[in-house]
């Protein structure tokens, strides 16, 4: 029920929640209120409502969340929706605030860094602002490129290293911080 498909394939969420009992993980959902998907959403904050209950009720899963120009809608959704412990959330590509971020830390959200991310000023001072016990890598494969390609999961190697010089680690210990939040969250 990715954000983007909303529109057109909102029907789906009956089926969605047929489902939702045989996975732990859920993803992509969340807001996307970009230009080209602004009309949708209402729709999608309709979609995106009944997928925090049903997991709130549900209990025990990992969402991976979509909040392109909505991180404050996403996170007020998720207040009033999911009751503390009965989800957890890792934003995925966080383009957010800063105020956004420091609110999705408190609320226990991890983030997900891509080598892109880390490419600019901006994304490399948002991701050396957000906690480090919340971080943990994607390659946004195949959406994003690394080198002549689509990025793959081989590639997140990058990613660590890009992110060891965002912190000021050393590539072992930003691959360590990785795999422990991974731990963490996924115990």
């Amino acid at each position: 029920m990715h954000p983007q498909l909303v529109a057109e394939r909102w029907r789906e969420i009956d089926l969605w929640e047929r489902l939702l009992g045989e996975t732990r993980y859920v993803g992509e959902v969340g807001l996307d209120a970009g230009p080209r998907y602004f009309t949708s959403l209402d729709r999608q904050t309709e979609v995106f409502r009944r997928i925090l209950r049903c997991c709130a009720q549900a209990g025990g899963k990992i969402l991976s969340i979509h909040s392109v120009r909505a991180a404050t809608k996403v996170l007020d959704l998720i207040e009033e929706e999911v009751p503390d412990g009965r989800a957890k959330f890792v934003f995925h590509w966080f383009t957010g605030s800063a105020a956004d971020a420091r609110r999705a830390a408190n609320l226990g959200c991890y983030f997900s860094i891509n080598s892109q991310m880390l490419q600019t000023d901006r994304g490399r001072a948002l991701v050396s602002s957000l906690p480090i016990d919340r971080l943990l890598t994607e390659t946004d494969g195949p959406f994003t490129s690394q080198g002549d390609g689509p990025a793959r999961p081989r590639d997140v190697g990058q990613t660590v290293r890009h992110l060891a010089t965002a912190r000021g680690l050393s590539s072992a210990e930003s691959a360590a911080v990785v795999l422990r939040n991974l731990k963490i969250l996924t115990a």
